[in-house]
């Protein structure tokens, strides 16, 4: 079986879709360990209800400590198969790209690459710069991560019009909808 760890920063509900699909038994998967760097994270509530073991690793709790290397072992020494960022708001250093080549996937809130990528541009801010830019469609891009903000390889791209009243807030809505169906969707690719 599929073994996921998954690093969240605030709610995880990237988590939560994974979870759920392998409830429904959607994906022959399980989730080994949660990771946050928040010690407010909602997630940690959700790893409790779901008796996953989780970690709380930050400079405040672990001062003296390579954090990167705290991460990537802890991965490892749970034996994930992928790692998925699930609203995680650190950047992936380089020991754990190097243990997982390939193996850390991203959900993005736009169709990548495009302006609506890169360092500043996750949740709201995404869907204010495209409604203020006049787009046509948005959608999600899942993606496996690399050394720059949202340049990895896709995994997939699914798409949406937007309606011509379009707010900031139905559209995240919307793109919050189809973004569970992408990483469903991505995760059954991979494990196929």
């Amino acid at each position: 079986m599929t073994k996921i760890g998954i690093l969240a920063s605030y709610n995880g509900s990237g988590f939560e879709t994974i979870q759920k699909a392998i409830e429904d038994k959607i994906l022959n998967a399980e989730v080994v360990v949660i990771i946050t760097n928040n010690t407010n994270a909602g997630v940690i509530e959700k790893a409790k209800f779901y008796n996953i073991p989780y970690f709380i690793i930050n400079n405040k709790i672990c001062p003296e400590q390579d954090l990167d290397d705290k991460i990537t072992k802890l991965l490892l020494e749970f034996g994930c198969d992928y790692v998925f960022l699930s609203g995680f708001m650190k950047k992936i250093e380089s020991k754990l790209l190097k243990a997982f080549p390939n193996k850390i996937i991203n959900t993005h809130p736009a169709i990548l690459p495009s302006i609506y990528g890169g360092k500043g541009m996750y949740g709201r801010f995404v869907h204010e710069a495209v409604i203020k830019n006049g787009e046509k469609k948005s959608g999600v891009t899942i993606h496996f991560v690399n050394e720059v903000y949202d340049e990895g390889e896709k995994i997939l791209v699914k798409e949406l019009l937007l309606a011509e009243n379009e707010t900031v807030d139905s559209l995240e809505n919307r793109i919050k909808e189809l973004e569970k169906e992408a990483i469903v969707e991505a995760f059954k690719k991979l494990l196929a």
